[in-house]
């Protein structure tokens, strides 16, 4: 087991119609005038910010309110809540939504007590020393946002989308109501079981050795809602499977699915996957996250697996109980051919693999990037801004090229 730090700052309060208590809340730390930051319309049409609003002023707490964020957030409409923060003198910021809201305000929270442009953060340019502080009301469980220490953002302009990691992009509050997404349209509640995953898939491949407690926590974590995903497909209303797969989105991305496998750098994976898929949705904002990851990832394991096998069969073990024949205790009179142990091995990883892709597209999400409309002369477009994000050399799990990445792009055609 590799030394970490581990922090954890967020106050969680979760459970059935917690929405209403979010005021109360963030009154009860201090707090006096918020700025609310939400998307294009879903937490209008369905009253959730009308609940938060109503929250806010029973609890006597002043706000403004920046509206249309749109997925993959971009840098103007932070710009735009920069200026506003500062204009109504916020002293916390509140994203109502899921990840993308929840990003746009991590870089408010960051830009609004810096003198400079805040796409210096994300260029690398500058680090941030100060922010305002996030209370976040979660109404789509996908990006873990709520109590990590990431947020992505996007420059169109400069056709890049960029992530920044820094603890002082934890949120002190999330407000977690299961109920909240009762209404998520299918493709959307699969995308978000789908980032889950690789969140916790991402730190598990880092590279290092085995770390039995970790190892359990992440396999435990993708089984629990991999068992959730199937039962709100065939009944939104389950809160129980909601709230599993609402708990298991803020655990897969705080750190905990990490610890002991940091890699060199301070990272505490791989992040190949998540590097790979960001050219997409840079390349075209309407590709979601996590169904670009549902391609990505499996595309991934395949061109990889061989530089450390045994991770992948732990993963397909302790996931779908997947384990290599042995060809010295099993029947194998029905098969024609030898079975050797590096066959054994090959046919145990691409099961797994097999297993996990067809797990995405049974809940709907694409198995190809030809879904997106992408050809393989799209392939090149994506090569400039993987290069600034990544570098010429990139990932722990296996180093790569951006050769390597044009062979997994085209593989995932």
């Amino acid at each position: 087991m590799n030394d970490f730090r581990f922090y954890s700052p967020t106050r969680f309060v979760f459970g059935r119609g917690v929405t209403d208590r979010a005021g109360d809340e963030i009154a009860k730390l201090g707090f006096k005038r918020a700025l609310l930051v939400f998307g294009q319309g879903s937490v209008v049409r369905t009253g959730t910010l009308d609940r938060v609003k109503a929250s806010l002023d029973a609890a006597g707490v002043a706000h403004a309110e920046l509206g249309g964020v749109r997925p993959n957030p971009e840098i103007t409409s932070v710009r735009e809540g920069i200026a506003l923060a500062r204009e109504f003198e916020a002293d916390i910021v509140v994203p109502v939504g899921g990840g993308s809201a929840m990003d746009a305000a991590k870089a408010i929270a960051l830009g609004a007590v810096y003198d400079g442009n805040a796409w210096d953060f994300w260029r690398k340019r500058a680090t941030p020393t100060d922010h305002l502080p996030l209370a976040c009301v979660v109404t789509i469980p996908a990006s873990g946002s709520e109590a990590s220490n990431s947020c992505v953002i996007s420059n169109d302009e400069e056709h890049l989308k960029c992530g920044l990691n820094t603890d002082l992009n934890r949120p002190v509050l999330a407000i977690m109501d299961p109920e909240l997404t009762f209404t998520l349209p299918p493709y959307q509640t699969a995308a978000g079981v789908t980032d889950m995953i690789a969140h916790i898939m991402e730190r598990f491949f880092s590279g290092q050795p085995a770390v039995d407690v970790t190892d359990n926590i992440a396999c435990g974590m993708i089984r629990a809602v991999m068992d959730a995903a199937p039962r709100v497909m065939e009944d939104p209303k389950d809160y129980d499977a909601r709230a599993n797969i609402m708990w298991v989105g803020t655990l897969a991305h705080n750190g905990l699915a990490g610890l002991g496998l940091g890699v060199p750098g301070g990272r505490d994976g791989d992040w190949t996957c998540h590097g790979l898929e960001h050219e997409l949705s840079a390349f075209d904002p309407k590709i979601t996250h996590g169904a670009g990851l549902a391609v990505i990832f499996p595309a991934w394991m395949r061109y990889v697996w061989r530089e450390h096998p045994e991770r992948f069969l732990a993963f397909g073990e302790q996931v779908f109980g997947i384990e290599p024949v042995d060809p010295a205790v099993d029947d194998l009179s029905d098969v024609d051919e030898e079975i050797t142990p590096e066959r054994a091995i090959e046919d145990a990883v691409e099961a797994t693999i097999d297993e996990l892709q067809d797990f995405f597209v049974s809940l709907g999400m694409p198995r190809t990037l030809s879904e997106f409309g992408m050809t393989e002369d799209d392939i090149e477009k994506l090569m400039p801004g993987l290069s600034i994000n990544r570098g010429e050399l990139f990932g722990s799990f296996k180093k790569l090229t951006l050769d390597d990445a044009r062979a997994i792009y085209r593989s995932a055609l």
